[in-house]
């Protein structure tokens, strides 16, 4: 698809909106993206452009978002298709809103997103990105705090000019045989063949969460790596949660208590958390392991809020306990305990590329001999801190409590907003603990399979700025203080390709060196592209060591 500059006369810039398909969130989170569009306006003009917003503000409505596929459909009609677009966002949006539009579009078309933590815009900018590439459709992107810094101008003039914005990825390199020690490739080729041979399932609890077209995967594409969808209905975990009994919940609920897991109650159920609530999140980790045992499933994916949310508390809690290997015992109902000694490893949010991810790591590193507990994040936003930048990352509370300082001790439990979830729910939250990570990303682009994978640690920061990098983003989940090894902020907005992120633990830098190299090896032998990020060389390591 042809794309053309703008040119250096007539810069009108046609500006679009996405927002979410909850009206409470959109009503919320206007002022935020009222805010940034001024501050954007202001921008422009000192570059000569000017924008047009392809759709007004709506008073009934009280937002002035795309609210839905539909009206982003028609919206686009409006739209000349050789016009620079550039599409704005504050706060969290469906993808899926915008697709049919961008997807025709044959004018350059930025994607900006405002650096707040306030509101997971940067989030939805990622998501809006990867689904961009997973559909080939060209596009730029820049982001800024307040449109003010030269990094913002310089990238901007660049698109203005040139209707294409080149970003520094120099931590990027394609995987090469060098780069993998022989007894690593040799164990990363195994594991794949073992996978392609044996087969996997994935429990799939309804396609599509949240409009992240990114997170889909064809099944042609995960068949050739040997994993299976097993698509379940949301309505069937909720028969499954009807079969559980009181005392099972009970018992649960008695385990994390035991382990002095501190919850938040109140009496008010409107607004606040209260054990009935945590009884009915209990009843659904129950269920869902029940259900993946039942259908053979090596990894399970909840849709988290469309839907479930109007019938059941929020899946937050039962996720994070379903990713550990400490987790309340589940038993069939024929006695039998489920998955024993083992996480039921979750990919929340339906994001089958971390499904397809977790499921790889738990293969990797149970040959290992590590503790095979992953999760993924939202990458969510991140400051300077002590000479360093230092990423959060947030998901809303589907973390393993191994993942936090002091396990049970240190989670902490939340009422989810009420904004998001009418019937209540809480997370499963704390701070991260300090250690060394592999981080990954799997995705689609030009119809293959690709992965990103580096090095990255959990720092420890002081309470303090924990406390105010919590209070800057949502203070009901969970903290991991992040910094990815050789990778700027810049660097990894430019070359990300999701909203979320795959990590887990490493014994320590060495053995987490090794585990990547098993890892790509393993990725690479499936037919994925890999691509290492940042600074991944580290002295040859022997398994034997790491055990």
């Amino acid at each position: 698809m042809t794309q053309h500059p703008i040119g250096s006369v007539h810069r009108t810039v046609y500006l679009v909106a996405n927002g979410d398909l909850r009206p409470a969130a959109n009503v919320q989170c206007w002022p935020a993206q009222a805010r940034m569009e001024s501050q954007l306006t202001a921008a422009a003009l000192q570059h000569g452009a000017q924008f047009i917003r392809a759709h007004p503000y709506d008073p009934d409505a009280q937002h002035g978002f795309i609210d839905s596929q539909r009206r982003g459909m028609d919206i686009f009609r409006t739209i000349p298709k050789e016009a620079p677009l550039l599409v704005a966002e504050a706060v969290w949006q469906y993808s899926s809103h915008l697709l049919a539009g961008l997807r025709d579009h044959q004018g350059p078309i930025l994607t900006v997103g405002n650096w707040s933590g306030e509101w997971p815009g940067l989030v939805g900018l990622l998501n809006l990105n990867g689904s961009l590439t997973k559909m080939g459709v060209r596009y730029s992107s820049v982001w800024s705090e307040d449109f003010t810094d030269s990094f913002f101008h310089k990238c901007f003039a660049q698109w203005l000019s040139a209707g294409v914005i080149s970003h520094d990825t120099r931590h990027v390199h394609a995987l090469t045989p060098g780069d993998i020690q022989s007894d690593a490739g040799g164990l990363g080729r195994q594991l794949a063949a073992a996978l392609q041979d044996e087969k996997a399932i994935i429990g799939v609890f309804d396609e599509g969460c949240m409009g992240m077209y990114n997170a889909i995967i064809d099944d042609e594409l995960l068949n050739r790596v040997g994993v299976y969808k097993e698509r379940l209905s949301q309505s069937a975990l909720l028969a499954e949660m009807a079969l559980v009994t009181d005392g099972e919940a009970q018992a649960a609920f008695q385990f994390l208590l035991d382990r002095d897991m501190t919850f938040h109650f109140g009496t008010d159920e409107v607004h606040e958390l209260t054990p009935t609530q945590t009884l009915g999140q209990l009843s659904m980790y129950i269920a869902a392991v029940r259900m993946a045992d039942r259908f053979g499933c090596e990894a399970i994916g909840i849709q988290y809020q469309q839907g479930l949310k109007d019938m059941a508390p929020a899946s937050d809690l039962a996720e994070g306990l379903l990713n550990d290997i400490e987790r309340p015992p589940v038993f069939s109902l024929h006695g039998r305990e489920l998955f024993a000694g083992q996480p039921v490893t979750h990919f929340n949010e339906v994001d089958e590329g971390a499904a397809l991810d977790a499921l790889i790591t738990a293969r990797v590193w149970n040959a290992l001999g590590y503790p095979a507990i992953s999760t993924l994040h939202d990458l969510r936003w991140g400051e300077e801190f002590g000479g360093r930048f230092i990423w959060v990352l947030q998901i809303s509370g589907a973390v393993p409590a191994s993942h936090l300082l002091g396990g049970y001790a240190g989670a902490h439990s939340h009422r989810q907003p009420p904004m998001y979830f009418r019937l209540g729910g809480g997370t499963l939250s704390g701070e991260g603990r300090p250690g060394i990570i592999v981080w990954s990303r799997i995705y689609l682009q030009a119809g293959t399979l690709c992965a990103d994978i580096g090095l990255g640690e959990v720092v420890s920061l002081p309470a303090a700025e924990v406390q105010r990098r919590s209070q800057a983003t949502t203070p009901q989940w969970p903290l991991i203080n992040a910094v990815f090894s050789g990778i700027t902020r810049d660097q990894m907005m430019a070359k990300h390709q999701a909203n979320h992120i795959q990590i887990a633990y490493a014994p320590d830098r060495p053995g987490a060196a090794y585990a990547l190299q098993v890892k790509a090896a393993m990725l690479s032998a499936l037919g994925i592209q890999v691509q290492l990020c940042g600074d991944v060389v580290a002295e040859p390591v022997t398994p034997g060591v790491l055990r």
